[in-house]
């Protein structure tokens, strides 16, 4: 004899949308709880596949089904589980179709699954040469194109979903793919009001840096965008002098020409000083660096910096850029 929660999930099954409609609403109540999940997960065999398959259903069913499954997605075995039988690519079909309306919790559902890295090769789609990278770079058309200032922003978790795949060297490969020109949408999200978007770009730029060493000449042809989206949340929020802005490009030396709110979060301004000292480990990266006037930014900035935290980053900089300096001084001398 089937037990109630046997029952429960073949309900999910159940031709009839009321009563599927029923059975999702207390599937998803009970993923709210620890012990609602721990009792699902004995069942995971026949819950994920049916609720998986509700993500197509009308949105009075298909948005508790999408709820439940970012909840059970937080169980690291149960997101081994869903990756391994498709649902990233369920997930991205249904989010897709122009009348998808549970985009922001289908864009959760593959922050969970993409912090595994069999989650992250199911979305770069590394098994098939002919699609490879186009549901990243529908994700980041998404982010880049949908109005991210409003309060129902959809897609601004892709950034974290963007840092998820940037974690891996073959995610930071495809972002900083010239022909695709991935990177370059993305950074130029940087100024968005939300700082979350914010946040998902500064980690994305920190990841793919430690590409530096291979990839910098791709990294510097968005230059453009790349030194203010690093160097602004990190100048503080003084005026700078005609002279210091001289010096600059002239976006930058705009920005820095009137009164800034400073950037309030220490883990973008962190990952700014990060993205800039990974650059600057390149004699190339550091002279593109100075022709900016980007060590004159970073020190008016330090002057202003309070969190401990992000003091040691620009500390950290500031060595590299002194000891780099000396290095090279004395190399000069020596071939004279």
């Amino acid at each position: 004899m089937a037990t109630e929660m046997e029952e429960l999930v073949a309900f999910l099954s159940s031709p009839s949308p009321q009563i599927a409609k029923a059975a999702v609403d207390i599937v998803r109540g009970l993923t709210g709880s620890v012990e609602g999940l721990d009792s699902l997960a004995n069942y995971s065999n026949t819950l994920t596949p049916s609720l998986s398959r509700l993500l197509s259903a009308p949105k009075e069913v298909s948005e508790g089904a999408a709820e439940a499954l970012v909840n059970l997605s937080q169980n690291s075995r149960l997101a081994e589980e869903m990756v391994r039988t498709g649902l990233v690519k369920t997930t991205m079909d249904v989010l897709c179709r122009a009348e998808c309306g549970i985009g922001r919790l289908l864009v959760m559902l593959l922050v969970n699954l993409t912090q595994l890295d069999a989650g992250v090769a199911s979305l770069l789609q590394t098994e098939d040469e002919k699609v490879r990278g186009l549901y990243v770079m529908k994700l980041v058309r998404s982010f880049c194109r949908t109005g991210h200032e409003s309060n129902d922003d959809a897609f601004e978790h892709v950034g974290s979903i963007l840092v998820n795949i940037s974690k891996q060297r073959e995610g930071r490969e495809l972002l900083l793919d010239p022909k695709r020109g991935l990177l370059k949408q993305i950074i130029r999200q940087f100024d968005s009001n939300s700082s979350l978007r914010r946040k998902g770009v500064s980690g994305t730029i920190r990841n793919c840096c430690f590409e530096a060493e291979n990839q910098l000449q791709n990294l510097l042809l968005v230059s453009e965008f790349l030194w203010p989206a690093l160097l602004l949340p990190v100048a503080g929020n003084k005026i700078y002098s005609e002279h210091d802005r001289s010096k600059m490009p002239l976006e930058l030396g705009t920005a820095l020409s009137i009164e800034r709110e400073p950037d309030n979060d220490p883990e973008i301004r962190i990952q700014a000083l990060e993205a800039i000292y990974l650059i600057s480990l390149q004699e190339a990266g550091r002279r593109a660096f100075w022709s900016v006037n980007g060590p004159r930014i970073v020190q008016i900035g330090f002057e202003d910096e309070e969190d401990p935290k992000v003091m040691e980053a620009y500390e950290q900089l500031g060595s590299l850029l002194i000891h780099s300096n000396i290095a090279e001084e004395q190399s000069n001398e020596t071939t004279k």
